[in-house]
C-alpha cells in the first residue's frame, strides 16, 4: 500500500492545500493529512478545530485521514510507515525552503521521498498566514478557503 502524508499547519485550511491534496489522492492509497503541532507558534485555531474543519472539507474521501503530530515530520512518516512526503510548492522561494528541507529529511531517512506539487496559477498567492490576517481585520476569506471551512473561521 502506497502511503503519502500531506504535512501542515492548516491553520486555516485553504482552496491551495485542497487543490494539492486533490491533485496527489490518485497517486497514493492513502493520504494522511498531517497537523504539525508546534507550541511556539501562534494559532487561529485549535488542533481540535483544525481537524474537525479538515473533516468536514474532505467528509467521504476514504482514502484521507486526519491525524495530528509532534516532533520531525520526517520521524512521523516513519511512525505511520508513509513512504513519500507531498509538499505544495507556489514560488520560487517556497521552491528553495522546500528543497532544503527535502534535502535534510532524505539525510536523516533516505527511503522516504519528497514529491513536490506546483500550486495552479490561481492559488499561488493564497497561504494561511494571510488568510489569519484577513480574518483578524474582519475580510472576507470565502473566496480562499474551502465552503465547508467557513463556519469553523467566525471567532
Amino acid at each position: 500500500m502506497k502511503k503519502a502524508l500531506f504535512p501542515g499547519s492548516f491553520d486555516p485550511i485553504t482552496k491551495a492545500h485542497v487543490d494539492i491534496l486533490k491533485r496527489s489522492m490518485p497517486l497514493f492509497d492513502k493520504v494522511y493529512v498531517g497537523i504539525g503541532v508546534n507550541s511556539t507558534k501562534q494559532s487561529l485555531l485549535s488542533v481540535d478545530k483544525r481537524l474537525e474543519m479538515i473533516s468536514a472539507v474532505f467528509e467521504g474521501e476514504d482514502k484521507l485521514e486526519m491525524v495530528t503530530y509532534e516532533g520531525l515530520t520526517v520521524n512521523f512518516c516513519k511512525k505511520i510507515g508513509a513512504l513519500y512526503m507531498i509538499r505544495g510548492i507556489r514560488t520560487v522561494s517556497d521552491f528553495e525552503y522546500e528543497k532544503a528541507i527535502a534535502q535534510m529529511n532524505h539525510a536523516l531517512i533516505p527511503e522516504i521521498e519528497s514529491i513536490f506539487i506546483l500550486s495552479k496559477p490561481g492559488y499561488s498567492s493564497i497561504s494561511s498566514t494571510i488568510v489569519r490576517d484577513i480574518l483578524r481585520y474582519g475580510g472576507d476569506v470565502s473566496q480562499f478557503v474551502p465552503p465547508a471551512a467557513i463556519p469553523f473561521l467566525r471567532v
